[in-house]
């Protein structure tokens, strides 16, 4: 017999599911600002009910990722050219309080969770853009975890999904490999210090991201949502 508490965890790990899906998928660019994303579609996809959807639809309209229409119409976010601006120059002051609270603390074991995100994106810079953008998103997210300061955490982790869909939506394609580098020189950096060298490396890095990738665009196509989400749940 299934018990309230047991169906409560359930229906939170279901909706932890469809985030991470829809998340992943506008990450990586499968999914376009202003694509709407009706409660029995995603129910349909991630098979489960429109209420879960509705719920998830609430935590990515709160990290910045869809947003939330009169009539319970769910669209996703649709970032101008200025937002993106405003966004990465909130993003360089947040990081480089991760890069003070890190220089000289990661661990062995930190550091080869860093390295192994960044081999990640070296075997992915082949592929489709946007699985260099989630990737290089992960690797911003998980520094900020290993400061082990919740409020920290969560306001790095809403603007680095925010500024993942700025360059997944408004970005020119770009080569991966030079953000791979300045990953791997931030790791140096972090774990060796001095600090202010680091918080200076992490703020040329993200603003030579910006420099590379952002650039003003527009464009709507008309897709089924379903067969979009398949690879995603």
């Amino acid at each position: 017999m299934t018990t309230g508490k047991t169906t409560t965890k359930l229906d939170g790990d279901r909706m932890s599911a469809i985030c991470q899906g829809i998340r992943r998928a506008i990450l990586e660019g499968a999914l376009f600002p202003g694509d709407r994303l009706p409660e029995d579609a995603l129910g349909e996809s991630f098979g489960v009910s429109r209420t879960i959807a509705r719920h998830a639809l609430g935590q990515l309209a709160a990290e910045g990722l869809v947003d939330l229409r009169r009539n319970r119409i769910a669209m996703v976010a649709a970032p101008t050219p200025a937002d993106a601006r405003d966004i990465f120059d909130i993003r360089v002051g947040l990081e480089q309080q991760v890069v003070k609270h890190l220089v000289g603390q990661l661990t062995a074991t930190q550091i080869r969770q860093l390295k192994d995100i960044v081999q990640q994106e070296h075997d992915a810079r082949d592929g489709p853009e946007g699985a260099s953008i989630r990737l290089a998103t992960e690797f911003h997210i998980k520094l900020a975890e290993m400061t082990g300061r919740p409020i920290l955490v969560r306001y790095v982790t809403e603007i680095c999904y925010r500024a993942g869909l700025s360059l997944s939506s408004l970005g020119r394609p770009h080569s991966s490999e030079c953000a791979i580098s300045e990953h791997l020189l931030l790791i140096d950096t972090i774990a060796k210090g001095p600090a202010d060298k680091a918080a200076q490396m992490m703020a040329d890095h993200l603003e030579a991201v910006a420099a590379r990738a952002l650039l003003g665009g527009e464009g709507t196509r008309t897709r089924d949502l379903v067969s979009i989400l398949a690879p995603y749940t």
